[in-house]
C-alpha cells in the first residue's frame, strides 16, 4: 500500500459507525423527524403526480417490477421507482433542506430507502435505520467543504445525495463494513449534477434527486455483490471532494466525528413555500410590508441584503431573474418570489404557474426589486432575509427575518406537516377517504410490515 493513502480511510470510518447502529436506539427526536420526512415527502410526490414532467419520467423508465411510483397504478423496478419518486418529490422544490448545507436529503434517500425496502421486503425498522442514516450522511457530507460545491457548479444535492442514498439502503439491508465501503466507493463514480438548469428554467434539477436516489440504490447492491470501490472515495486526489468542490482539503471531521450519536438530522427544515429556500426569508418580509399596508403601487424600489453565495443562484442575470420565462425559473428568483409575496400574499403551487408568472402586476414590482451583498450575511448556517422599501413619498420601511420558517429557530408542527400533507395530496388530486388512509399509513410505517398498496394510483 502506498504510504500516501491512509491505514483507515474515510468511507472505513463512517462505514464501522453505520453498522454499529441499532434502529431500536434511534433517539426519539431522530425517529420523529424521520416520520414528518415520509409524510412530507409522500405528500409532495402525490403532489406531483399529474404533472408532464412526471409523466416523462415515468415513461423514461420502462422495466416494470414490483416497486411503487407513488400515487400511480404502474409499478417498477426498484431503480425505476426510486427514480420517479425522487424526481416527484423534488419537481415543486417544495421538498425539506438542510441550513448548512443546503441539500435536500428527504427526496433523495427516502424514495431509494423505500425502493429497496419494498423489493427486498424489509420492514419498518430496517427502513427507519436507512432513512436516518442516509439523511444524516447526506447532511453531514455538506458540511465538509461548505458552499464548494455550488461555487464550483455543480448541485450539491445531486452529488452528495448519492452517497447519502448508498449509505442509507446500505444499512436498510444489513451490508457490513466492506460492502458499505464498496457502495460508497462505487456511488462517487455515480454522482453528479450541474446546475445550468437555472440559465432557463429546464426541468433538469427536477431529477436530480430521482437519478441520486437509483444510483445509490444501485451502489449498495453493488456493494452487496462484492463489487470492489476506491476506499479512498472521499479524500483521494481523484475523490468526490476534489472532482466536485475542486479540494480534498475539508473538514471530514463533520462526517465522520460522533457519527451515530450526536443528530444532525433533528435539524432538517420543512419547506413552508415551494420555491427555492434562500427565498423565504424575503417572501416573508415582503408579505410583513403587505400587511403594514404598503401596496406595490406605494414602491418606488425595494434593496435586498443578500449573502454573496446566492447571487449566482438567486439573483443573476438580474434582469433574466427580474422576468422570469417560466414557472420553474420563478422558483429561483428572489425578485419574482418577493414580488409574489408582497402582491399575491399566498405564495403557494399556483403561484409557479407559467401563466402566473406572466402576471403584470407581480412583474412590475419584481423590476423595482435589487440587491446589495452582505458580507456579514450568516449563509449557510443560517438563512436571513433584510428588504428595504423606498416608498414614493420617501419614507424608508424595512423588514427582516431572522431565521428560516420551518428549521431549528422555528419548526413546522406536526399538525402543520400533516396539513402540508393534506393539501398536497389534494393538489394531486386525491380526495379524503385516500388522504386519510395514507396518513394512517405513515403514523405506524416504522413498526413492522410496510403495505404500499395505500400509496398507488
Amino acid at each position: 500500500m502506498s504510504s500516501s493513502r491512509p491505514a483507515l480511510s474515510i468511507a472505513e470510518r463512517l462505514a464501522g459507525s453505520i453498522v454499529a447502529l441499532d434502529p431500536a436506539r434511534v433517539p426519539q427526536p431522530v425517529r420523529r423527524k424521520c416520520e414528518e420526512l415520509v409524510i412530507d415527502v409522500i405528500g409532495l410526490a402525490i403532489a406531483a403526480r399529474p404533472e408532464d414532467y412526471v409523466k416523462g419520467a415515468i415513461a423514461a423508465f420502462d422495466d416494470d417490477g414490483p416497486c411503487t411510483a407513488i400515487g400511480h397504478e404502474r409499478t417498477m423496478s426498484a431503480a425505476g421507482a426510486a427514480f420517479v419518486n425522487g424526481t416527484a418529490v423534488h419537481g415543486e422544490d417544495f421538498d425539506d433542506t438542510f441550513e448548512g448545507g443546503p441539500v435536500h436529503a428527504g427526496a433523495v434517500v427516502v424514495p431509494a430507502v423505500l425502493a429497496a425496502c419494498e423489493r427486498y421486503k424489509a420492514e419498518g425498522p430496517a427502513a427507519l435505520l436507512g432513512i436516518a442514516v442516509g439523511v444524516e450522511t447526506t447532511c453531514r457530507l455538506s458540511l465538509v467543504a461548505p458552499k464548494a460545491v455550488h461555487r464550483a457548479g455543480f448541485h450539491p444535492t445531486a452529488v452528495f445525495g448519492a452517497v447519502g442514498a448508498a449509505a442509507g439502503v446500505g444499512a436498510a439491508l444489513g451490508l457490513d463494513q466492506r460492502q458499505l465501503v464498496d457502495a460508497l466507493g462505487n456511488v462517487g463514480s455515480m454522482a453528479g449534477g450541474i446546475i445550468e438548469y437555472l440559465a432557463e428554467g429546464a426541468w433538469t434539477k427536477r431529477f436530480h434527486p430521482g437519478w441520486a436516489a437509483q444510483s445509490g440504490l444501485r451502489a449498495a447492491l453493488l456493494g452487496r455483490a462484492g463489487f470492489v470501490g476506491p476506499r479512498t472515495v472521499f479524500e483521494g486526489v481523484h475523490g468526490l471532494f476534489n472532482g466536485f468542490a475542486h479540494t480534498t482539503d475539508g473538514n471530514y471531521a463533520a462526517l465522520t466525528g460522533d457519527f451515530g450519536e450526536r443528530w444532525v438530522t433533528e435539524a432538517l427544515a420543512f419547506k413552508p413555500y415551494p420555491c427555492g429556500t434562500m427565498t423565504h426569508p424575503y417572501i416573508d418580509c415582503a408579505r410583513r410590508l403587505a400587511a403594514r399596508g404598503i401596496a406595490a403601487d406605494d414602491i418606488q424600489e425595494l434593496v435586498c441584503e443578500v449573502a454573496e453565495g446566492t447571487v449566482h443562484r438567486l439573483w443573476e442575470p438580474l434582469a433574466d431573474k427580474q422576468r422570469p420565462p417560466n414557472g420553474y425559473a420563478a422558483k429561483f428568483s428572489t425578485p419574482y418570489c418577493l414580488a409574489a409575496g408582497l402582491v399575491r400574499g399566498a405564495v403557494g403551487l399556483d403561484a409557479f404557474t407559467d401563466a402566473a408568472v406572466r402576471n403584470a402586476g407581480v412583474l412590475t414590482l419584481a423590476a423595482k426589486v435589487r440587491y446589495e451583498i452582505d458580507p456579514a450575511n450568516p449563509y449557510p448556517n443560517e438563512y436571513t432575509g433584510h428588504v428595504r422599501a423606498v416608498l414614493s413619498d420617501g419614507r424608508i420601511i424595512e423588514e427582516r427575518q431572522p431565521h428560516l420558517r420551518g428549521g431549528g429557530h422555528e419548526p413546522l408542527t406536526r399538525r402543520d406537516i400533516e396539513e402540508k400533507f393534506s393539501l398536497n395530496a389534494q393538489h394531486g388530486g386525491w380526495n379524503d377517504d385516500r388522504i386519510d388512509a395514507a396518513l394512517a399509513l405513515t403514523r405506524s410505517f416504522f413498526d413492522g410490515r410496510i403495505d404500499f398498496t395505500a400509496l398507488r394510483g
